[in-house]
């Protein structure tokens, strides 16, 4: 049954909360001697996740305004606010080039800008540009992951990128269905809708023919594979109740066991580099 929810004051990011994170975020050089240094392969994670996190922000709105389980909405963009501001906290431990400190910052500010825009109360207006900014920080996200990875010089690098793309992929193919269905429609978005099923198919592909893979990494793939068909499945479903409930729920699945798999590229990298 739907339901009619806003979102509660209490769990949005003020303004001042927002200068507050920044301020702690500041600070963090003075502090990193005091604090254990994190992981290459681990940042690499960290970034990549954040291409993830902001199409997360945009599908949990969108799924506000069409009030598609509108708890687990709720609940999708309040982990979510959780994870980007973690994510810049253990990042803040790490000691990276000039440029790869720049594209952090650049990605913060991108996140900064879209956790204020989700303050705002769910629109047809409001989608766009929360859409658009979510696409900012995705690409922000995406050069820092980028460089962090050529940093590793180490080809299994590229799979804790490529598995944390697919997160990504999982959220933004929600997000770009859910817009479709609240009216959004548009030949770019079927367009990258379309291509961002054929990359996440092709990626599972590569992911299969890598030497790189244990036990565990084996059996993430087989939930893997089963989840992205059950998801690939919903995606053809009419927007419907059922159809929009489905994708939301099935995303939401795919999107853990991509993060599981990304854990594991990054454990075993880690392995490979030692303690860098």
């Amino acid at each position: 049954m739907r339901r009619t929810s806003v979102f509660p004051p209490e769990t949005m990011f003020t303004k001042r909360r927002l200068l507050q994170a920044t301020a702690l975020l500041a600070l963090a050089p003075a502090v990193r001697s005091a604090q254990p240094q994190i992981a290459l392969a681990t940042a690499i994670n960290r970034t990549a996740r954040f291409r993830a996190l902001s199409q997360r922000c945009a599908k949990g709105y969108t799924q506000m305004f069409l009030n598609v389980l509108p708890d687990n909405a709720h609940d999708v963009l309040l982990t979510t606010r959780q994870l980007i501001q973690s994510g810049f906290d253990e990042l803040a431990t790490g000691w990276f080039s000039t440029q790869i400190t720049q594209q952090l910052s650049a990605t913060r500010q991108e996140a900064d800008a879209l956790l204020e825009l989700l303050e705002s109360p769910p629109s047809k207006t409001s989608l766009a540009s929360i859409s658009a900014q979510a696409d900012k920080m995705l690409l922000a996200a995406n050069r820092a992951t980028e460089s962090l990875e050529a940093s590793a010089r180490q080809p299994a690098a590229r799979l804790v990128n490529l598995a944390g793309r697919q997160r990504m992929l999982s959220q933004r193919l929600a997000k770009n269905y859910f817009l479709i269905a609240a009216g959004l429609d548009s030949k770019p978005l079927r367009k990258e809708l379309s291509e961002d099923k054929d990359a996440f198919t092709k990626a599972m592909t590569l992911f299969k023919s890598t030497p790189l893979s244990t036990p565990a990494i084996h059996n993430e793939l087989s939930l893997g594979q089963n989840q992205w068909l059950f998801f690939e499945s919903s995606l053809r479903n009419k927007p419907d109740d059922y159809g929009l409930q489905t994708v939301a729920t099935t995303s939401e699945r795919l999107l853990e066991v991509m993060n599981n798999l990304t854990g594991l590229y990054e454990a075993a990298l880690r392995d490979l580099l030692g303690s860098n």
